[in-house]
């Protein structure tokens, strides 16, 4: 019987040496395959992050070059609220071909019409693209970041996006944001 007992004591002893390998086995590669799928998820983040911002760019530099002399569709399609992408140092300054990104209040006869702010907002433009109304971008060039800018301009007449203003002349109260390098 003893030699029994010392062969079952043996295997009962083999297997929990072999409980324990596999045990330290398991341990090791949770120690090194949690930080490497916390590290893949990092990049995996990331990457999808750029991919992401890089879309709105390219998405952002599509409406800013379609033309109009519709100062309320402009500011609508040109609505960007990332103040990230244009510099706001006041250095620089507003020249033909820029895009900006302003914020106005547009009035005639000292009354706000509809349509004719960008409520905070911000809207981008390229300086010279005609998109705005007569007048309206001209008069923008040579100001800097942080500038605020008496805008006077006389709406076409006839002005099919708002009959009421035609023939009209306006001030708008410009703001420059900051100008996209």
């Amino acid at each position: 019987m003893k030699k029994e007992n010392k062969k079952m004591a043996r295997e009962r002893r083999a297997r929990e040496r072999l409980k324990k390998e596999i045990q330290r086995k398991i341990s090791k590669v949770i120690v090194i395959l949690i930080p490497l799928i916390a590290v893949i998820a990092l990049f995996i983040a990331i990457a999808i992050t750029s991919a992401d911002s890089a879309s709105n760019t390219d998405a952002n530099t599509d409406t800013s070059t379609g033309s109009s002399t519709d100062t309320d569709t402009t500011a609508d399609d040109n609505t960007d609220n990332n103040s990230a992408g244009y510099s706001t140092d006041a250095s620089l300054t507003v020249e033909d071909g820029d895009t900006v990104n302003i914020d106005y209040v547009g009035s005639v006869d000292g009354v706000e019409f509809e349509g004719g702010s960008t409520r905070g907002q911000g809207t981008d433009l390229v300086i010279g693209s005609g998109s705005y109304i007569d007048d309206f971008e001209e008069q923008l060039i040579g100001a800097h970041p942080g500038d605020a800018v008496d805008v006077y301009a006389t709406f076409p007449d006839p002005y099919n996006n708002n009959p009421d203003l035609s023939g009209k002349e306006a001030l708008f109260e410009v703001t420059i944001n900051g100008i996209y390098e």
